[in-house]
């Protein structure tokens, strides 16, 4: 668990009014299911949460229903939450769900992108370039890193493609935060993956794109795989758990 927060004052709103506090709550949740300070199928106990973010039972409840939709955290019927396990089966389902969606999107994407699809793209490209690959820099990197991935789906305009494809992003961000922490140690170079692919559209091969985004997403995938298998986990083993035990 990390330190604990700093108590906040129960209000209906901060930074300006321009969002709720059950919305700020629900961030931090996030971003600790995400890094996990709240590690994968940990129960999350009210009274504990209360204190930890310094706000009433009612704004947790309703920020936990949030994470609830957004499958993070499970309900246990009357015994509470917990947060949603973590296994290299989950990833392995999530990977290839991702592969099905996203390469099809990309195609008809390079196919329909107007010149101000291709312009976005290029400054969606540019700022993440930007970014180190980084524990230090991990949420900003990673919130570039998901404006460029949506880019390069959205040159024909999906709207149910690109809410599947947010929920699928979502999960993954839990299992690259573990893989950002070992992504030199283990040789991958993923600001290198990302100009492949950056290349390739703006050359309008839509073979070589579509290829470089499958080794890009199937990455994360065999480099925890990698290190699962090293530290002599069995799949059901939360990612988290080998990664912090030395791997």
């Amino acid at each position: 668990m990390s330190k604990r927060r700093a108590p906040r004052k129960e209000a209906s709103t901060f930074a300006g009014g321009s969002r709720t506090l059950i919305e700020q709550v629900y961030v931090q949740l996030r971003d600790d299911i995400v890094e996990g300070s709240l590690l994968p199928g940990a129960k999350l106990r009210i009274e504990h949460l209360r204190q930890r973010y310094g706000v009433g039972a009612g704004t947790l409840r309703e920020a936990i229903t949030r994470l609830v939709s957004d499958a993070l955290v499970e309900a246990e019927g009357q015994r509470g939450f917990r947060v949603v396990p973590m296994s290299m089966e989950d990833l392995a389902d999530l990977t290839e769900l991702r592969l099905h969606i996203e390469l099809d999107a990309l195609r008809q994407s390079m196919r329909h992108g107007d010149e101000q699809w291709h312009c976005a793209l290029a400054e969606g490209y540019r700022a993440l370039s930007e970014c180190p690959v980084h524990p230090q820099y991990r949420q900003r990197w990673e919130a570039l890193n998901s404006r460029f991935h949506e880019l390069l789906i959205s040159g024909r305009p999906s709207p149910w493609t690109l809410r599947i494809w947010r929920v699928l992003a979502r999960h993954g961000e839990r299992y690259r935060s573990q893989a950002i922490a070992c992504h030199h140690s283990r040789g991958r170079d993923v600001a290198n993956e990302h100009r492949q692919i950056y290349e390739a559209v703006v050359e309008g091969n839509e073979a070589r794109a579509a290829l470089a985004l499958e080794v890009h997403i199937r990455a994360t995938l065999d480099l925890l795989t990698q290190v699962s298998r090293q530290s002599g986990a069995v799949a059901s083993l939360s990612v988290t758990t080998e990664l912090r035990a030395g791997v």
